[in-house]
């Protein structure tokens, strides 16, 4: 813990002049970070903008070392990194968690920086030759969510510094720590001014997405965010990728075997307790195999241990914030009021710490439950009972989100053919929420768009030039 808090003391404010950051399973303070202001933002900008040409200049070669560096500097403090995530998120140290999101964040670092982009020769007959390059735009905002901070700030600031540009990150409000403590460790290896964080409340995030010296904003964070964002960027035409909200549902089909497929159930729906924009938030169930698929998926439920993050037996963790959670309490207790029936959990869980509530599976809902309807962004799953395939996919296709879905069956060529009729920008098989640096990730309706990851997200970070003649 030494070496965690001496990360912490490098990366924190006064304690008279900050703003206190609780711990999400106790609530007692962690750390202090500093109360910004759009003037900070402007000076953020101001540097990453005259650093941006010293940094492009290094080439790709230049820059891959760097970055290569600061995957090393992560690797090197992953465990202080972990805890300080572990505490201020609430996720657990162990299971698909704090570690895991460490890791993750070396993992996609090196794969942006060894990602190659060639120039695209177009045409090249005889008589006309065409090539398109890819260039760096200046300045990218990096906006960050608190469910995935650090994970998710990476995929936003690697393939930016990959490809030329400087950084201005803002994490969100809930979870700055953690972000800070990423950036101070890359910033070992990276030159000066490339990465700088700003701490600053939402409208600090407007702020910078309407900078006028801001090229591209990358944002991940609820829909209704989103939009605002997209305003604040549009008077200075900054290119955007905006990765949204998602209510993403999962089809299983007659031909499953319900414990073979439980536990990717499980995962799919509840991996950081249920915090995941692109987690299975609806589940549609052959009637069939409804009943088994509930027993299945709730037996699984009971045995995976919650509480402290810090606990190494705990893979479930607290709602970050007090608001998320009484989002999922009201969920939850709107269904019991409409007779839905609670398998597992149900309710709050306080003698585990602040913001705890049970892993939560509710049966018999249908559409126009608003557990259903709407996303919960928590540790509770509603099944839903179907007979006919073409009702299950109008079902999954009929709300205005689309970022993730899946189907589950025995016949992966079957599962395909229901796949391509389903409106999400990923479509898993037999598996759910599963992301790869060499597999492109977006949403499509009100989830967003834009591209991240492999080489079209480095494109997605850059401005095509064609050169012709």
């Amino acid at each position: 813990m030494s070496e965690t808090t001496a990360l912490l003391d490098r990366i924190q404010a006064d304690p008279e002049t900050g703003r206190a950051i609780p711990d999400a399973a106790t609530g007692e303070t962690i750390g202090y970070v500093p109360k910004q202001t759009a003037d900070d933002v402007d000076a953020a900008v101001a540097r990453a903008q005259a650093a941006q040409p010293a940094w492009d200049a290094l080439g790709h070669e230049g820059r891959r070392a760097a970055l290569l560096a600061a995957a090393d500097a992560i690797d090197a403090h992953a465990e202080e990194l972990a805890t300080i995530l572990s505490r201020e998120q609430g996720k657990p140290l162990n299971g698909p968690n704090a570690r895991f999101e460490v890791g993750a964040c070396s993992t996609w670092l090196r794969d942006a920086a060894t990602t190659e982009l060639e120039t695209e020769v177009l045409v090249d007959d005889g008589e006309t030759y065409a090539e398109m390059s890819y260039q760096a735009l200046g300045v990218v905002a990096a906006i960050g969510p608190w469910n995935w901070p650090m994970m998710i700030g990476m995929w936003q600031s690697a393939p930016s510094l990959r490809m030329g540009n400087t950084v201005v990150a803002k994490p969100s409000s809930s979870t700055p720590l953690s972000v800070l403590a990423l950036i101070d460790v890359m910033n070992q290896a990276l030159p000066a001014d490339v990465l700088i964080p700003v701490v600053t409340n939402g409208a600090g995030g407007g702020h910078l997405a309407a900078h006028p010296d801001v090229a591209k904003v990358m944002f991940t964070g609820s829909t209704e965010t989103g939009r605002r964002i997209a305003e604040s960027a549009g008077g200075n035409l900054a290119r955007l990728t905006l990765e949204l909200g998602g209510n993403d549902a999962g089809i299983v089909l007659p031909d499953v075997d319900p414990q073979a497929i439980a536990e990717d159930l499980f995962w799919g729906a509840f991996i950081n307790t249920g915090q995941t924009c692109a987690a299975l938030k609806r589940l549609y169930v052959h009637e069939d195999v409804y009943d088994d698929v509930v027993d299945a998926v709730a037996a699984v439920a009971r045995q995976v241990p919650m509480g402290n993050g810090l606990d190494e037996g705990n893979v479930l963790g607290p709602v970050q914030n007090a608001a998320q959670f009484e989002i999922v309490q009201e969920l939850v207790e709107d269904a019991k009021a409409r007779g839905a029936r609670i398998v597992v959990g149900g309710e709050a869980a306080p003698e585990l710490g602040a913001n705890f509530f049970q892993t939560t599976i509710v049966a018999e809902v249908a559409d126009g439950y608003r557990i259903v309807d709407e996303e919960q962004f928590g540790p509770a799953l509603p099944i839903i009972r179907y007979s006919d395939i073409d009702e299950a996919v109008a079902s999954a296709n009929r709300l205005d989100v689309g970022l993730g879905g899946s189907v589950w069956s025995g016949d992966r060529e079957k599962a395909r053919e229901i796949a391509k009729r389903l409106r999400a920008g990923t479509v898993w098989i037999n598996q759910h929420g599963t992301l790869h640096p060499k597999v492109p990730f977006g949403g499509v309706k009100q989830s967003g768009y834009g591209l991240e990851f492999s080489v079209a997200g480095l494109k997605s970070v850059s401005e095509p030039r064609v050169i012709n003649g």
